[in-house]
């Protein structure tokens, strides 16, 4: 062993420094970033390239500073693979991993091929499609300019709901295409329900522990170095696992007497909550379910209202009263699939277990029924905990939000429509309108926190024309833009199409509008009502009537938004801005897809469905 290697190997560093250029050296460098230490260490290392000292230990830096970097990116649409990804990257920074955290739109296709390890966690948009910023990544990786990627190791986490027939497709796309292409699985893919956390957390814990020993950096003063390239604006203390407590100013019914349906339009106040949002962001209200329902409930399983269940809060088992547990933690007014399979299990009955040995008729029916009717029509004994095992956690709801902050400040408003239908002799409401609208008194407190949406904004400059496309509760972003736009005081055109059932009974907001055709601001409003004929019209219809000028707007750079019921309206919405497109661009059906899916990507054709 040379004496030059045997000092360092010893880590004697007075043998090749003295103390005064130790103290010398030890003052130059102690304002330098991880990122400055590592550059000078090379270029010293390079100015005394002769040296076997020198080399040696140039050759231990280089080391440290090329372990290979974790890539986290996150396709989401409404924020909730963005937190997971968060999570995931705050976690393996912890351990020592250097992490680049992105979102997807801004990740270079090209460079997939480069990359050694990734993580993708990837939410589904409506029925099986990616979200937006994942277009561009997704229609990438499915060609055939994919590149061969055997070097590359990776994992999916998805998101999705399992009330919807594509559950977690995009992440199951990811996930097979990376393995088509020769990738390497580091742990396999989780798919989670819309109640997230505790598996998300698990497959957090895994993974990082599985690449903790090969991507933990070696050399300790060059610290972890994370290149987080996702802009955040100033954030609230609050968030979704601690909403803010705010006050419920105003909750006042905005639909006729005569009407079918209950809209209310409900003001929140978030005064001193630091809670910020912009157009297009989405109100998460987190709620109780109503007593009588948890009465009844309890009633039909014959069960105690405080007998002691176990249920995992925040990772640790946490006990509850049966009566607490159902009111406040555990949905009961949506049903998930898992638990008429639960329930057909347990009861025992024919006709249920044929359902759910159908997915799709299994969905169906969940959608159709409430815990309630399913717990009365199929009788079966069950104890406590068995029973709130097969529950899903409640999920806070999202509410595009129908105001701007610019106009309102301190506040922020909804547009709710009672969920409620005829069950038997029985109505049955949904948990987070019904709790808005009925159950909240004004001055009574609600748990909300901001979901940001990056996916549904206005255009940067104000001369920029919109066309936005929101019949029912659907006008709520819409209200929002108009308010933002006359504070900013834009004069790109606006173009409003609504539509409900009738015009005395249901033009939500319509003094509003009103007001806005008067003053210029709003420079066409064309509305459908559906029931006010004996051939019912449609928003699709309207804008079909209108198909040259939509079609010129298009053409002139105007941003295209829709929003409300994803279903069927905005499907038939989508069809009928296809026809148009080909019929005024005489394109084939193809090219008119394609038209529409480059606004897409370039964020001038958005959507906020549900």
């Amino acid at each position: 062993m040379l004496p030059e290697q045997q000092n360092i190997n010893t880590n004697n560093t007075q043998a090749v420094l003295d103390a005064n250029q130790l103290a010398s050296l030890q003052q130059s460098i102690g304002s330098y970033s991880p990122l400055q230490l590592a550059w000078a260490s090379g270029y010293l290392a390079a100015k005394s390239e002769n040296s076997p000292v020198a080399q040696l230990a140039s050759n231990s830096v280089i080391q440290s500073q090329v372990a290979p970097t974790l890539t986290i990116l996150f396709a989401s649409q409404t924020g909730n693979a963005k937190g997971v990804a968060k999570q995931i990257s705050e976690s393996a920074s912890a351990v020592g991993i250097k992490v680049n955290l992105k979102n997807i739109a801004d990740f270079k296709v090209k460079s997939l091929k480069s990359e050694s390890h990734l993580v993708i966690v990837a939410s589904t948009n409506g029925e099986g499609e990616p979200p937006d910023d994942a277009l561009a990544f997704h229609e990438f990786l499915q060609s055939k300019k994919a590149p061969k990627l055997p070097n590359l190791s990776y994992s999916v986490l998805a998101l999705g709901d399992s009330s919807y027939e594509f559950f977690c497709q995009t992440g199951k796309e990811f996930d097979e295409r990376l393995k088509e292409l020769g990738a390497t699985q580091v742990a396999v893919r989780t798919d989670c329900d819309v109640d997230y956390d505790e598996d998300a957390n698990t497959w957090t814990t895994h993974i990082v522990e599985a690449l903790k020993d090969e991507l933990t950096q070696v050399v300790e003063p060059l610290g972890n170095v994370v290149n987080l390239s996702v802009a955040d604006s100033t954030k609230s203390q609050y968030d979704k696992k601690n909403p803010y407590t705010a006050e419920l100013l105003v909750s006042q019914r905005i639909t006729g007497r005569d009407s079918a349906k209950n809209v209310a339009h409900v003001e929140i106040d978030l005064a001193d909550s630091g809670l910020s949002y912009q157009p297009g962001d989405a109100l998460g209200v987190w709620f109780e379910n109503n007593p009588q329902l948890v009465d009844e409930l309890l009633v039909a399983l014959s069960l105690t209202a405080d007998e002691q269940v176990n249920l995992k809060v925040s990772g640790n088992e946490t006990a509850f009263a049966l009566r607490e547990a159902l009111t406040s933690q555990l949905e009961i007014t949506q049903t998930s699939p898992s638990f008429v399979e639960f329930w057909a299990n347990l009861s025992g009955d024919v006709a249920l277990i044929n359902i759910a040995a159908d997915k799709n008729a299994t969905r169906e029916f969940a959608g159709n029924h409430q815990v309630i009717d399913i717990v009365k029509e199929y009788s079966a004994s069950v104890s406590a905990q068995n029973f709130v095992d097969a529950l899903r956690k409640i999920t806070p709801r999202l509410y595009s939000i129908a105001s701007s902050q610019t106009e309102v400040e301190e506040e922020v408003h909804l547009t709710v429509g009672l969920v409620s239908y005829q069950q038997g002799d029985n109505l049955r409401l949904g948990g987070a309108s019904s709790y808005l609208t009925q159950q909240l008194v004004e001055g009574g407190e609600v748990k909300v926190f901001i979901e940001h949406n990056d996916n549904f904004r206005l255009p940067e400059s104000g001369d920029t024309p919109v066309i936005m496309i929101g019949p029912g509760t659907g006008v709520a972003p819409f209200r929002a833009f108009m308010q933002e736009r006359e504070s900013a005081e834009a004069t790109g055109d606006n173009w409003m199409f609504f539509g409900d059932q009738t015009f005395t009974q249901d033009f939500l907001y319509q003094v509003e509008w009103q007001n806005y055709l008067k003053s210029g601001l709003l420079s066409r409003m064309d509305v459908a009502f559906s029931r006010d004929q004996a051939e019912k019209i449609y928003v699709q219809d309207r804008i079909k009537e209108q198909a040259a000028e939509v079609f010129a707007w298009l053409e002139r750079g105007a941003h295209l938004y829709i929003c409300g019921d994803a279903n069927r309206m905005a499907k038939d919405v989508h069809l009928a801005l296809v026809d148009i497109i080909a019929e005024q661009g005489q394109l084939t059906a193809e090219q008119a897809e394609q038209y529409l899916k480059d606004l897409r990507t370039s964020k001038r054709y958005q959507k906020d469905v549900y």
